[in-house]
């Protein structure tokens, strides 16, 4: 792409979009200057981006003090945990809709540089995936956590409302005690403060050097928060004149980096298929194996609600990002750069050391492996994930006859009609990237099923996917999916499935020759959804062992229909 850092205000052929600027404001002065934009995904509907537009303000304020004309244009965004159930289909192929609508209204628009405002699940990988292809000058401003709510002292998270429905449908609470859940677990803006995806994504931001220290944790609503969006739109100027762009940050070393942090914290599954995503933005070399092999090698230092009971503001309050990247110093390839201009290395440096409350050392960890393990076998032949962190000792490894279901709702209601029973194996099958299509997460179903008090004895698989916030045995993204005719569609009810998460093993016990009749056997099943966006998703989109990524969908083998 040519470098054109404000080539549309220039000379005679500038008149025309400096006539149409002028509609809006602007003057001389503004076309002097690099046109800077700020793509924005500010929305009412999204309680973790709530606040961006004035987040957007201080970010501009900084543009323009450091010489800049800043131009702020929105993209679309959604909350996972409003769009629960058929929503839900809609959310993973949004991170490739937000990802290609920022993609084209800069490079439409000739913009010299580039600051990304987010905050949440989808949108974060989307602006990352978009700041990759563009390739400008860039920095992100992630907006920052929620506040946990309280009741009778106890912190309460948005999750927590999911495992309330379990306890409230057990009888555990009471109405009143299930309503005071509801109304205090969100007491203001900012993305969930818990090691969900939202929060794992902004601390990969700031651990691949795109934003400035600090910006994953700081909470949303702390009045530093102006100071430091000021300092990035600053930063960003700096960027522009020194000619810094995206991709000097996005490398394989630094994607590296990304998923040892993530593994070192618990981080959520849903990073896999958005760093698998972003490596192929960029042609890194990173594939699925490598997740389960830079795990083995990076210990447990932190654990983080929904698996334990600290939050981020917790993590803030202990150094933040930094200081998780300190203690793994010896682990990471610490000469990456960063937006600030300094390296990792010097970055964290100056990070406080590790607490042993909050964050422990590498030589006393919580685990000696990661979060996160990559299973294999025959019922998951490209794979299937799993955060190991949030499953119990008892569960690691674990035999049970398979309940089979068909989507998320059927599971919820065998659920609610209390129809599980210890020990069972629940298989929810045609929920993946292309056959649900959309790969939805089963977050509903696993929070009732630890609401319900079988969070110890009753284990997931699912082709489809799970919320960062999910604990338990939960295993996602089994591949390839039913739809795509792999092995989980072969499941019947009462099979026996064995879970050897240390063996990194998920098998189906039964007879090879048996479970290649019954796919033989098998009548191809139209997807839930099969009009609109959804019908060309459906089509075009990848595997989740490559990241679930649209258009690269071409690149596999052709799908069952």
């Amino acid at each position: 792409m040519a470098d054109q850092p404000r080539g549309i205000f220039e000379g005679e052929h500038g008149a025309y979009p400096r006539s149409l600027y002028r509609a809006m404001g602007f003057g001389d002065a503004d076309f002097a200057r690099p046109l800077i934009g700020v793509i924005n995904s500010w929305s009412e509907a999204v309680p973790g981006h709530y606040h961006l537009r004035q987040i957007a303000e201080w970010v501009k304020d900084g543009i323009r003090e450091a010489g800049g004309t800043p131009v702020e244009v929105n993209t679309v965004a959604a909350c996972d945990g409003i769009t629960q159930g058929p929503g839900m289909h809609y959310i993973l192929p949004m991170r490739d809709v937000i990802a290609a609508s920022a993609e084209l209204v800069v490079g439409a628009n000739s913009f010299a540089g580039v600051a990304f405002l987010c905050s949440c699940d989808k949108i974060v990988p989307g602006m990352l995936m978009a700041a990759a292809r563009l390739d400008l000058p860039s920095i992100f401003v992630t907006g920052g956590p929620m506040l946990p709510g309280k009741v009778d002292g106890r912190e309460l998270i948005a999750s927590d409302v999911k495992e309330a429905i379990g306890r409230h449908r057990s009888g555990e609470i009471s109405d009143e005690q299930f309503r005071q859940i509801e109304c205090e677990a969100c007491p203001g803006p900012g993305a969930c403060p818990f090691m969900g995806t939202a929060s794992t994504m902004n601390c990969i931001v700031e651990t691949l050097g795109l934003s400035l220290p600090s910006c994953a944790t700081l909470p949303a609503v702390d009045p530093a928060r102006a100071d430091l969006c000021r300092a990035s739109g600053h930063r960003l100027m700096s960027l522009v004149r020194q000619g810094s762009k995206a991709r000097d940050y996005l490398t394989l070393a630094s994607l590296e980096n990304a998923v040892r942090f993530c593994q070192a914290i618990g981080g959520s599954t849903n990073a896999v298929l958005h760093l698998l995503a972003l490596a192929r933005e960029v042609n890194a070399p990173l594939t699925l194996a490598d997740f389960d092999r830079l795990g083995r090698e990076t210990p447990l230092i932190g654990r983080f609600r929904p698996a334990g009971p600290l939050t981020l503001l917790d993590l803030h309050r202990a150094g933040g990002v930094m200081a998780v990247l300190r203690e793994l110093l010896p682990l990471l390839q610490a000469q990456a750069p960063t937006v600030a201009g300094k390296s990792i290395s010097e970055l964290a440096s100056s990070a406080p050391p590790v607490d042993g409350q909050v964050l422990h050392r590498l030589d006393q960890p919580l685990a000696r492996e990661g979060g996160i393990a990559v299973l294999y076998g025959n019922l998951a032949p490209r794979g299937a994930v799993v955060k190991q962190s949030a499953v119990s000792p008892g569960m690691l490894h674990h035999v049970g006859p398979a309940r089979v279901f068909e989507s998320e709702e059927a599971v919820r209601d065998s659920l609610m009609g209390r129809e599980i029973h210890p020990g069972d194996v629940l298989v929810i099958r045609n929920e993946g990237p292309r056959g649900g299509p959309g790969m939805r997460e089963m977050s509903i179903p696993a929070a009732v099923l630890i609401g319900m008090g079988l969070g110890e004895s009753v284990a997931m698989i699912t082709d489809g996917r799970y919320s960062g916030a999910t604990r338990g045995p939960c295993i996602g993204h089994v591949c390839p999916e039913a739809y795509e005719g792999g092995p989980i569609a072969a499941v019947q009810e009462g099979d026996m499935i064995e879970i050897d998460i240390p063996g990194r093993r998920l098998s189906l016990l039964v007879p090879e020759p048996e479970i290649a009749r019954r796919l033989g056997a098998l009548v191809p099943r139209p997807p839930a959804v099969d009009r609109g966006f959804l019908r060309l998703y459906s089509r075009l989109v990848s595997q989740a062992d490559e990241g679930a990524v649209l258009g690269y969908g071409l690149d596999s083998p052709p799908a069952r229909r």
